[in-house]
């Protein structure tokens, strides 16, 4: 599997660390920056490079880090075919995947120290996605919202 990372300034060390672990453990990464935290850079730009990448099928997930995780997981989520979210536990980083085909795992490098980012990149990279009817379903529906064609019929 391919992951492509990338963060702004505030992500660059956890990037790093995350990058070494990934690597050492057989991953092939692609490393699209930025390539130090001394020049202020934006989280927009770390999101669009992780979208590219993903879109074009250079990788098949990405890892985006900034200060909080949250600008990155909301601009890369408006990328079409893109669904990032902001993980700090372990469930949540599986289960994006295996539920609502999470293929962005964004992180807050000033909220998560090195180990569980650690954790949390291996849960996100390890789970794959449910074959459960109503986990096709429901991201059905999202892709529908994302095409603007979601018919709001009520269905548990």
């Amino acid at each position: 599997m391919k992951i492509a990372l990338a963060a702004d300034h505030a992500g660059y060390p956890l990037k790093q660390h995350i990058l070494k672990v990934l690597t050492d453990l057989g991953y092939e990464t692609i490393d699209l920056g930025v390539e130090t935290d001394a020049v202020p850079s934006d989280y927009p730009d770390a999101a669009a490079a992780v979208a590219h990448t993903l879109l074009d099928g250079r990788a098949e997930r990405g890892i985006l880090i900034c200060g909080s995780g949250v600008g990155a997981s909301i601009a890369a989520n408006k990328f079409k075919g893109i669904y990032a979210c902001v993980c700090h536990d372990i469930y949540s980083a599986h289960q994006g995947v295996e539920h609502d085909r999470m293929n962005v795992l964004c992180l807050g490098a000033r909220i998560v120290g090195e180990a569980v980012a650690e954790e949390l990149s291996l849960a996100f990279l390890k789970a794959e996605p449910s074959e459960a009817e109503r986990h096709q379903r429901r991201f059905g529906k999202i892709v529908a919202i994302e095409n603007s064609t979601l018919n709001t019929s009520t269905t548990s």
